[in-house]
């Protein structure tokens, strides 16, 4: 038996370990194309952009570990089954559920992993990987001055440049509208040739401009015409100095992003949970409070038609407009009336999208505390769903067995996806939305693991040829 279960983990650990670093790296290829804009043209450090991949990375941990096991289960059994090693150990005497047990234990540790990791190590990656995908998508574009097109992207300059030498430094025919001062186009600067380069620290840029002109209009001091004077200044050699400090990357506080649902423990949620929850129960208590102010017993008792006279007023006989002879005031009552109906009303819409707000908070709390335990359990109904296809199905490699997989997989995705939005939206609890994948596909995995126990051709395409042709043959001779 040890030797069997020692060969069983090995040949699964190392296909696990391979796919797994396979749909890391696919997933990661899809973080990139998916913000490849705001990561290029931006002057980034290398140490940036390694450091949001490796948070994203941890954050696909959660994707990738339950699809790594389905496909290396799959691909495991499959190779066992097509070089008829699974025949053997049946043979002698050891069933499937035997076989499976080293790998049901593994699996098992690497789910309870799975669960620390999410509520450990999972909320700390969203944390920085959120932060700084938030510091990277609003970090300004790298300063870059292109021919015959105005450059807006240091504040308060708009610069163009007619033509550049190919060393980048050298320019022709400069333009530049100095808007700093916020009064429109009022400065002007031109010059036929200029060199430009950055200082040590990086933190200014420099033009030196040669053989140019200074346009300057200024308010004129009579007031009628603002841009009466217009001042003329031809020079041989000049410089302009331009600020480059909001193009350096800067961190915001991580503490601003603390608050995420998917940056909280488990511990975190609870009380948060808690929290919003108390406060909703006492919107709910408060309501009376708000409505008494508006409301005013007439009437000694609740029943109308036994109720009698209050201070010398018969509402019985007399209605509602007791005691209001004029007209006037009558329609004085009335409107105040209508008013006051008209701020309860408003007061009350604004209790109701309080509390609904309140609830969706709650739900989303509830989501993510019971996503930490799905990711573990998902990758044991993974693990049954995939170790009985790969003994049915009997082929290795990574043909079959990634189609199969992905369709499992896929199938298990889109279940937790519609699941979820349902619980979002309120039209399903949260228990029943969060864990639909599994109460659905676990029923499968058992049967899955029946059918291999038996030696099942459910997935013989012989089989099914056979049934096909006597089917035929059977209407033809009818």
């Amino acid at each position: 038996m040890k030797k069997i279960h020692l060969l069983v983990l090995k040949a699964f650990i190392k296909p696990f370990i391979v796919t797994f670093f396979i749909v890391m790296f696919l997933l990661l290829m899809l973080f990139l194309f998916k913000y490849i804009d705001d990561l290029i043209g931006k002057g980034f450090e290398w140490y940036v952009i390694l450091k949001l991949l490796f948070y994203a990375a941890a954050t696909n941990v959660a994707m990738a570990l339950p699809l790594a096991i389905l496909l290396s289960s799959i691909m495991t059994f499959g190779n066992l089954g097509e070089n008829y090693e699974l025949v053997a150990i049946k043979s002698a005497g050891i069933s499937l559920q035997k076989a499976m047990a080293p790998l049901f234990i593994l699996i098992t540790c690497l789910g309870i992993s799975a669960f620390f990791f999410s509520d450990y190590m999972l909320p700390v990656a969203n944390l920085k990987m959120g932060s700084l995908l938030y510091d990277v998508r609003e970090q300004k574009a790298a300063f870059l001055i292109k021919e015959g097109v105005f450059n807006n992207s240091i504040p308060g300059y708009s610069i163009r440049v007619e033509k550049k030498e190919k060393d980048g430094q050298i320019l022709k025919d400069i333009v530049i509208y100095d808007q700093s001062k916020g009064q429109g186009n009022t400065n002007i600067l031109m010059a036929k040739e200029g060199e430009m380069y950055k200082t040590d620290d990086g933190n200014y840029l420099i033009l030196r401009l040669k053989d140019g002109v200074r346009y300057e209009e200024a308010q004129g001091k009579t007031g009628y015409n603002p841009r009466q004077q217009l001042t003329r200044l031809r020079f041989k050699e000049t410089e302009q100095k331009f600020d480059l400090s909001s193009f350096k990357f800067k961190r915001e506080d991580e503490n601003l992003f603390k608050g995420n649902y998917q940056m909280l423990n488990i511990k975190q949620l609870t009380a948060n949970r808690d929290s919003v929850t108390k406060i909703n129960d006492s919107i709910s208590n408060n309501v009376f409070k708000e409505i008494r102010p508006y409301h005013k017993i007439y009437y000694a008792t609740q029943n109308y038609k036994s109720s009698k006279p209050f201070k010398g007023l018969n509402f019985k006989s007399q209605g509602v407009f007791a005691g209001v002879g004029d007209s006037l005031k009558k329609q004085t009552v009335v409107s105040t009336a209508i008013d006051n109906v008209r701020m309860l009303k408003e007061s009350l819409q604004n209790t109701i999208t309080t509390k609904k707000d309140n609830t969706t908070i709650i739900r989303r709390y509830i989501i993510e505390y019971n996503r930490k335990f799905t990711l573990a359990v998902s990758c044991l109904v993974l693990f049954f769903i995939g170790a009985p296809l790969g003994a049915i199905i009997r082929k290795g490699g990574l043909g079959l067995p990634v189609v199969v997989s992905v369709i499992f997989f896929l199938i298990y995705h889109i279940i937790s996806t519609v699941g979820e939005k349902s619980v979002k939206v309120g039209n399903l609890d949260p228990i029943l939305g969060m864990w639909s994948a599994i109460f659905i596909l676990t029923p499968v995995g058992l049967f899955l693991t029946y059918k291999a126990t038996i030696d099942s051709a459910l997935f013989d395409v012989d089989l099914y040829k056979n049934l096909f042709k006597k089917f035929f043959k059977k209407k033809v001779k009818a």
